[in-house]
């Protein structure tokens, strides 16, 4: 039984351009009281190949999360483009991960 339910990622300001900063609006469901805050990151692929390019824009914690239906925007910096697998740019994914690494991708 999942004790949170992703119901909604939004990428707000979206088309957007390549320097902005990245912003999603998440909606999720807490179904039971939760002992710890709910840990949330944002990784940049660079290169869906090799994960030498990933890079951690975001790190963030959310608690207490009251039982029912929560939303919060997060908003994240845009990648070292220096890290960036050129070769790759087409194919650039974000993930959105859970404190228990259940990925979300977008």
């Amino acid at each position: 039984m999942n004790y949170v339910n992703i119901l909604n990622v939004a990428v707000l300001d979206n088309p957007t351009a390549f320097v902005n900063p990245f912003q999603f609006e998440i909606t999720f469901e807490c179904t039971q009281q939760l002992q710890e805050d709910l840990e949330w990151r944002v990784v940049y692929v660079g290169n869906h190949e090799d994960n030498a390019y990933d890079q951690v824009l975001e790190e963030l914690s959310v608690g207490p999360v009251p039982v029912g239906i929560n939303r919060f925007v997060l908003q994240t910096s845009v990648g070292m483009y220096s890290l960036t697998s050129f070769n790759s740019l087409n194919q650039l994914f974000i993930y959105l991960f859970l404190q228990d690494q259940m990925p979300i991708i977008y």
